[in-house]
């Protein structure tokens, strides 16, 4: 049985996760995937990651906001760590960006696409520490 770290992706850019999925696993992550929302949320039932990279712009705009609220409703998931990662403040042209909060985003932190692979590693070896 593998001690490495477990890392659900969630997220409906196929080439994205698969470059993160490479980019990880060279770093001993084992990763695991999902396409959209509820898929993630089924995926992470069954699979309990360490950890959730969430896209927020997947089926509709904001479905990432809803399942990171969603998983906290999963006994055995509330406390799994998720990251956010997004480009809706470009893709909208928010003047502001999103920061985490208990009750709106319960996530660990907040991501702006595109993600350089340094900045990603970082988040997830100060997530998972």
């Amino acid at each position: 049985m593998s001690d490495a770290k477990k890392i659900l992706l969630i997220d409906d850019d196929v080439d994205l996760v698969e470059a993160n999925t490479l980019l990880l696993e060279s770093k001993g992550y084992t990763v695991v995937s999902a396409h959209d929302g509820d898929s993630g949320i089924q995926k992470a039932k069954e699979e309990i990651p360490d950890l959730i990279l969430l896209d927020v712009m997947m089926t509709h705009d904001t479905e990432g906001f809803d399942v990171s609220r969603r998983l906290k409703d999963v006994p055995e998931l509330k406390d799994t760590v998720v990251i956010l990662l997004t480009g809706i403040k470009r893709a909208l042209n928010l003047p502001f960006a999103f920061e985490p909060d208990s009750g709106w985003l319960p996530v660990k932190a907040v991501l702006e696409k595109p993600i350089p692979p340094e900045k990603l590693l970082k988040a997830v070896t100060e997530a998972l520490a």
